[in-house]
């Protein structure tokens, strides 16, 4: 430990997750996308110069938060500081590096300080944000293709502004490949202004506090967080608690997750090992290693501390092995736009094996990852129209001492799209949508219910719809002699959808989601 006063610790700490909070709040007020402004699926972090991550924003999904913790060090691994200037910004959406799929746009805003000393300003850390983008070309958001390389645009890890200016041949590769390039510039705008609020902030911090960097403060926050989370484990019995769950898809294919967690008390550390998982799909479902690990350490930490604070520190004592080209582990081509479906199902699996340690913190089954869908087409004057992502949850698995939350979209932190919004973007229409009573598997404490909704598009042209659903055979198990809740049902007038592919659907077509429930906790 550095030995910051404890007070002083504590005012820094809590002004440095204001900064990442208002960040956030920037990001979603000035945003394009409604899946980024209403549904906040975004996340906002600090990286100190090394690029490890030390704060993030309270608002945001797992799955983005942890992925950004990696994306960040691994985009100033390839452009490292010294080669960065004032005014530059840094960008990728390469999702073997960062979240997993091409929609996912990362973007890495530096802060500078001129030295004590004095000389030229150095970058002391940086602002970064990861992000939903409505469009980046290519597929969509859908599991239909057949490759990375078709699922959209790839932006390597480049500089999106130099020394204050449009990198103009990067912006104009980005905005001459998507379909809506008002919408992309809009977001990316709001991307980096964010990360210049934040910069600002901190700048105001360290001129407060009379800090030249935010090193010393860093190596603090981290070290704590670490011994914290290591403590957390003594407390556990080693040993290795095994645990699978089964995830079905509307093509009717199976994905068994297998995972051992392997407790070192004496070492405070966790092992996650997948070995044993299936293989890569050829759907784009497939969830590349930072994916995985994200969700993996979001479930482990929620049953350990919560408390403890997100960062380098605290995520450093959770390892992991996912055997490579596995589906936990996806390899340069497999496509992976879908990536959520599996790795939002992950914590099924890994809770069934938390709950041999701590019982008191398990869960049944949950309905796992939220369903996405979109509709694209064109008005009846011919002009296209595409929506953002639109997401629906299933009810979560109950709990020791509580029911399961229905309608609700753990393990992200997604919510759902107002249909006023969704129906104001694009012609859409919801005809329906409420809880689905009874889906929630009976026990001591009762699964949370799922919800149906039912939509169609006005307009007198084929439209096409991108739908990601999933557990439609395989009911979201109980524990501890809970029962299972409701499987789910995906249908297009009153017909069972058997496909993962985009489908084309006609002007009168009804699309009805009855989402799954989540299992019991306990014997009814």
């Amino acid at each position: 430990m550095t030995g910051f006063d404890p007070i002083d610790l504590e005012i820094l700490w809590q002004s440095l997750i204001a900064t990442v909070n208002e960040q956030a709040r920037a990001l979603q007020r000035s945003a394009f996308s409604p899946i980024v402004r209403e549904a906040g699926d975004l996340a906002n972090a600090v990286f100190d110069r090394r690029g490890r991550m030390v704060a993030q924003a309270v608002t945001g999904t797992p799955g983005h938060i942890n992925s950004l913790a990696v994306g960040a060090a691994n985009m100033l691994a390839e452009i490292p500081p010294e080669r960065l200037e004032p005014g530059d910004v840094l960008i990728t959406n390469d999702p073997y590096k960062t979240a997993g799929q091409l929609l996912d746009v990362t973007v890495l805003v530096p802060v500078w300080r001129e030295p004590a000393a004095g000389g030229n300003p150095e970058p002391i850390a940086f602002f970064g944000s990861t992000i939903h983008h409505t469009d980046v070309g290519g597929y969509g958001i859908g599991a239909g293709g057949r490759d990375c390389f078709e699922e959209g645009l790839w932006i390597p890890i480049c500089k999106l502004m130099r020394r204050g200016e449009r990198n103009e041949d990067v912006w104009r590769f980005i905005l001459s490949n998507v379909r809506q390039p008002d919408h992309m510039a809009g977001d990316l705008h709001a991307q980096m202004a964010s990360g210049e609020i934040g910069a600002q902030r901190l700048a105001l911090l360290c001129d407060k506090h009379e800090l030249d960097d935010i090193e010393g403060l860093s190596d603090e926050i981290i070290e704590r967080s670490e011994a914290a989370t290591r403590a957390s484990i003594r407390e556990l019995p080693s040993g290795s608690y095994p645990a699978a769950a089964v995830l079905d898809l509307a093509d009717g294919s199976r994905i068994d997750i297998v995972c051992s967690i392997e407790v070192d008390s004496d070492a405070g550390e966790i092992n996650v090992d997948y070995s044993g998982t299936s293989e890569a799909s050829p759907w784009g479902i497939n969830v590349v290693r930072n994916y995985t690990h994200a969700y993996t350490t979001f479930t482990v930490r929620s049953c350990l501390n919560p408390e403890i604070p997100n960062n380098y520190g605290s995520l450093s004592p959770i390892k992991m092995v996912a055997p490579e080209g596995s589906i936990v582990n996806a390899v340069l081509p497999q496509p992976g736009t879908a990536r959520h479906v599996v790795g939002m199902f992950l914590p099924n699996a890994l809770l069934k094996a938390l709950a041999q340690i701590k019982p008191e913190s398990a869960m049944a089954e949950g309905s796992g990852a939220v369903w996405t869908m979109q509709v694209s087409g064109t008005h009846d004057d011919g002009k296209p129209f595409i929506t953002a992502m639109f997401t629906y949850a299933g009810g979560v698995g109950a709990r020791a001492t509580k029911s399961g939350l229905s309608a609700c979209s753990y393990p992200t932190g997604v919510a759902a799209v107002p249909i006023e919004v969704v129906e104001a973007s694009a012609p859409i229409r919801f005809h329906s949508k409420k809880l689905r009573h009874g889906s929630g598997g009976l026990g001591a404490q009762i699964g949370g219910l799922g919800q149906t909704i039912e939509f169609s598009v006005d307009t007198n042209r084929p439209w096409e719809l991108n739908a990601v659903t999933s557990r439609l055979t395989e009911p979201p198990q109980g524990i501890f002699g809970g029962e299972p809740g409701a499987a789910g049902s995906f249908e297009v007038n009153g017909e069972p959808v058997t496909t993962q592919n985009r489908m084309t659907l006609q002007s009168d077509d009804l699309v009805r989601l009855d989402l799954p429930g989540g299992g019991g906790y306990g014997t009814p």
